[in-house]
Formats: structure tokens, sequence, C-alpha cells
């Protein structure tokens, strides 16, 4: 099978950890016969640096004509600290999902049973965690109008939802539950907001299509404390642009490293699989930074992407491995002996050589 992808490495250790990831893909092409065009794309600050643009057209281009997605990450403290700024970095992962039609960005949470002392949580509060959040990506308040008045003294920033917005990202999430164990959650703040009313009115007017899935509507605030007491008890959840941006960074610190989750953006014209930690600039460049949430997002593109599910499951098997025996970066050593970046890799990509597949 050919397989087109457009790498789009971005900033700070984003290059470091797309390296890794890519090598582990083409040992996994190797290994199941495939072959994989990348196509190198610019975006995020290095782009304004090269360009003066965070999501060039030629970037725009190359991610159209390809059939997924690998992405590193953006942002820069040379931005983060200038509030002047006209142009920043994030504008461009902003202009990238709505000019993609990435509407559905879909993050699980789920635990390493090597790794579970590691997680903030007491062990018996996260064992058998395994849910998904699928966070609306292309409206809300990240999209709707902004700006100041009286004289810079007043500031606003408007949160707007359509019902088809609301429809598509929904209607997502009743497939998903149907896959797994038929429950689903609204997660808004009905109570106090309007966009949030349109949300669950829209939701349940969808319930009679999926009468075996089991839904239930939770107040935002509510799930932030449930997730923190008992993360087990969710499946799936659905919810607006900020409440999800908010949650999933929540949900990430279960499994004991933000280094670790995979994530993936869904729409109309292709599909974006992105590690959620950030840019991490203080690590950038010094080959130390967590490979493995951006190795895992290959994984998911191999299996969301392509259907290749014994692909997939092989690059989590050999992922597994290298946790149980320690094969891990400074940020999940507890012996004091570690590995870095590039070493993580070069061990991943050695089993994958080694293992026989059936």
């Amino acid at each position: 099978m050919k397989l087109n992808i457009a790498l789009l490495a971005g900033d700070g250790i984003g290059p470091e950890v797309t390296e890794q990831a890519l090598r582990v893909s083409n040992a996994i092409a190797t290994k199941f016969n495939h072959t994989i065009n990348w196509t190198r794309a610019i975006t995020g600050a290095d782009a304004i640096d090269k360009v003066g643009d965070p999501y060039p057209d030629e970037t725009h281009e190359i991610c159209m004509n390809s059939d997924a997605i690998l992405f590193g990450a953006i942002g820069h403290p040379k931005f983060d600290n200038d509030p002047s700024a006209k142009i920043r970095p994030e504008q461009g992962l902003l202009k990238m999902r709505k000019k993609l039609g990435l509407f559905a960005n879909i993050r699980p949470t789920f635990t390493f049973p090597s790794l579970i002392e590691k997680s903030p949580l007491k062990k018996e509060r996260i064992n058998g965690t395994d849910l998904i959040f699928l966070r609306e990506l292309t409206s809300g308040i990240y999209f709707g109008e902004r700006g100041r008045k009286d004289n810079g003294n007043t500031a606003f920033d408007t949160c707007t939802y359509k019902r088809v917005e609301i429809i598509r990202l929904a209607k997502k999430g009743f497939e998903l539950a149907m896959k797994r164990s038929k429950k689903l959650c609204c997660v808004d703040k009905a109570n106090v907001l309007e966009s949030s009313r349109l949300w669950r009115e829209t939701v349940k007017s969808m319930e009679i299509d999926y009468p075996e899935v089991e839904v239930s509507y939770e107040f935002v605030d509510a799930v932030a404390m449930r997730l923190v007491q008992w993360p087990n008890s969710y499946d799936v959840l659905i919810t607006e642009n900020l409440f999800g941006d908010i949650l999933t960074d929540e949900a990430s610190v279960i499994s004991g490293s933000m280094g670790l989750m995979p994530s993936a953006s869904v729409g109309t014209e292709t599909s974006l699989f992105e590690p959620i930690h950030g840019s991490y600039p203080q690590a950038a460049g010094k080959n130390i930074a967590n490979p493995l949430a951006t190795i895992l997002s290959a994984a998911m593109m191999f299996e969301d992407a392509f259907l290749l599910k014994q692909e997939a499951n092989l690059i989590r098997e050999v992922v597994n491995n290298s946790l149980e025996k320690s094969i891990v970066t400074e940020d999940l050593s507890e012996s004091g002996k570690s590995y870095s970046t590039s070493e993580v890799g070069d061990w991943l990509v050695d089993n994958i050589k080694k293992t026989c597949i059936k």
C-alpha cells in the first residue's frame, strides 16, 4: 500500500519527536510491505521566521494532497512573551484546522500498567481508565467575534455555534460510542450559556437515531471534578471547543505524563495526527523529549486513516514493551537511568524489526 503523508514538524521539540515517529513508521512500512511518501512542510513560528505566515499556502497544498498529516507542535516563547505580536504561531494552528475542515479532535486517555504509580491520582481511582474526548475544533469562542472597546479597557470574545456544527461532532461521538461500551456524555454549561443549551437540545434530538447508546448530560465543572475522582466512569465524551481544550489537558495527567497521549483531528478534507503536548521549547535541541505520544499518534494514523490495525497494534506493542523495560526518556525515569529521544527511537525500530508478525 502507498501512503502519502505530510510531515509538519513545527516548533520546539516538534522536529525531534516527529523524526522518531517517522523512523518507527518507516520500520512498520518495511515490515508490512508498504511504501510511505513523506512530504515535509513548515508551520508555526518556524514558518513565520521563514515566510512571515504560520500556515503558508504551500503548506496547505501539501496537506490537501496528502492522505494524512503527522504534526509535531506549535509555539515559541518570543511570541508568548510579546502580547503585542500581530502574527502568532497559534494562528497557524487555527487557520490549519479551519481550512482543512478538522472539526473533531479525538483525544484518548488510558493508563499503562507499568506506569500506574506515576499518575498523581491514586491507583484505585484510575485503574481501568479508557476514555475518549471528542472536542469540537473549528467553532466556538476561538473563532467567534472578538475585540476591544472603551479605549481598549473592555475586551470581548463571543462563543457562537450552529446546529449543523454540533450535529456533525455529535454524530461522530454516537458512532464511536456504538463501537465501544455504548455510553456517551455531553459536556456543557446549559444552566448558564445559551450556546450550551443549543448543544444539549441538539444532542437530545439525536438520541432517537442511536437507541442503544446511553446518553448523559453533565455540566463542565462537574466533569472537571469527576475526572480526577472517577475517570473510569466515563467512556466517550463530546463537548465544545474551549471546554474540550481544558478538560483534555486535565485528563492527560491521568496516565502520568503528557508525553504519552496521542490525538487525531478529523474532518471534511483529511486527518491530522499529533501528540497532545506542546512545543516545550526548554527541551528543544537537547535530545531529551519523550517521543512516545507522537509515535502513538502515528499508530492512530495507521489505524484510523489507513485502516491498518495490525500495523497500529505492533507500534503499541513495542511502546508498551519499552515502558515495561524502562527504555524511557528522563521525564519517566525513576532509576536515574534514562535514554535520549533518539535512543528510544532506536530501541523501538530495532524491536519492530525483530518482532515476528502472525
